[in-house]
């Protein structure tokens, strides 16, 4: 089974303007599958083949001669010194859409395409399946605990693998094949390590002095990992919101997996029901809404603009969406059942923020909906409704 992308549109739009569209996202959201549906007309490549790949690194230019009439290039990071190679092919013959290019790690890409392609390139982001487009095909899980254990990743999905056994590969092969290529970490499993603690800390505050400590590194390693860790999809982290509402407001970053499944195997999770009373349930939900919110900004072709609040004393709104003209606040709240005290935060946030401040949303884990005190409360399974509103995530 394979599912309709909500990204579909805008990367053929971009096809239709650009000489070069780069695709990046995690390893298994579903570039290949979904540049090669929507590209049949082109050769596809994959440089990670150790022969295309030195074929491309040791001759680029012959390389390139095979396919003037346009290729899909998979994995493009792998041999990053053809894109500057690109830049001449694409100046002499603006024809668009000629050359696709896919990635799951933005270090080569963006670099290659900030030196070699500036404007001649169109970006897009493939993140997992949204809760939209598991429904769209009919298979959204019913239960939260399933989408939370299952996360959204598409093999688990498309060919109803078990979560466990696929999260122990995918976590393997990622860290011996990109953290390899990204970093010389001479003790993969000091990184594994650093990974799980990671998951741990979901939700909360970035303390890269915590993290080497209990990692058994140093502060700058540490940071060197976490910047990987963006690099490749796998955890993001989003800053505070810095509109002049207080001067007591907290300056660090918050740490987010950018799929719940995933941090649920790192935090050994091996069932959902586990999830019914886990300590993490509601950051792995949070970190759900989160990925919900990018992944709406992102299928429209558009840069995340999400944001937390929270200030010195604890006072803290989850999410808040810049939307340019206001600014809405987001409560996500794991609990199926509602509790009045919720808007609080909502409330107290948007008499700071005044005009600027946009209608309050609750997402939460039950089954009812309505405005409860000028905030719209949601279900979990109508979280698209929470998006669209939003509009640029």
């Amino acid at each position: 089974m394979t599912l309709d992308r909500s990204v579909s549109d805008i990367i053929l739009k971009a096809a239709r303007e650009y000489p070069v569209v780069v695709v990046t996202g995690p390893r298994q959201s579903g570039k290949t599958t979904l540049v090669k549906r929507l590209f049949p007309g082109l050769p596809y490549v994959l440089l990670e083949d150790p022969d295309r790949r030195r074929h491309a690194i040791e001759d680029p230019r012959g390389f390139l001669a095979a396919y003037e009439g346009g290729v899909i290039l998979d994995e493009a990071q792998r041999a990053p010194e053809l894109l500057s190679y690109l830049q001449g092919i694409v100046d002499e013959d603006r024809k668009p859409g000629r050359f696709i290019l896919t990635g799951s790690q933005q270090f080569g890409i963006l670099s290659g395409i900030t030196q070699s392609l500036a404007g001649r390139a169109a970006m897009m982001v493939l993140l997992p399946f949204s809760l939209g487009e598991l429904a769209s095909g009919g298979c959204e899980p019913k239960r939260l605990e399933d989408l939370l254990f299952q996360g959204l990743y598409p093999p688990i999905h498309d060919r109803q693998l078990n979560p466990s056994a696929w999260y122990a590969n995918y976590v393997a092969t990622y860290v011996e094949r990109d953290v390899r290529q990204l970093i010389n970490v001479r003790d993969l499993s000091t990184f594994e390590t650093f990974l799980r603690m990671c998951a741990a800390r979901c939700g909360q505050l970035v303390s890269l002095s915590g993290l080497a400590s209990d990692c058994g590194v140093s502060h700058n390693t540490a940071r060197s990992w976490l910047s990987v860790l963006e690099a490749s999809y796998v955890v993001c982290t989003l800053r505070p919101h810095f509109r002049n509402f207080s001067k007591r407001l907290i300056k660090s970053p918050k740490l987010y997996f950018l799929d719940p499944g995933l941090a649920a195997w790192l935090l050994e999770i091996r069932n959902p029901d586990q999830l019914r009373t886990h300590p993490m349930r509601g950051p792995l939900f949070e970190s759900w809404v989160l990925s919900e919110l990018l992944k709406g900004a992102y299928d429209r072709g558009m840069r995340p603009n999400t944001y937390f609040w929270r200030d010195r004393s604890g006072l803290e709104v989850d999410f808040v969406a810049d939307r340019g003209t206001e600014l809405v606040p987001i409560e996500a709240k794991s609990a199926s059942t509602y509790v009045s005290e919720w808007t609080l935060p909502l409330a107290h946030w948007s008499k700071l923020a005044g005009k600027e401040a946009g209608p309050g949303w609750i997402i939460y884990g039950g089954s009812t909906e309505g405005p409860r005190k000028g905030v719209e409360v949601l279900p979990w399974q109508k979280i698209a409704r929470l998006v669209n509103a939003v509009g640029i995530g």
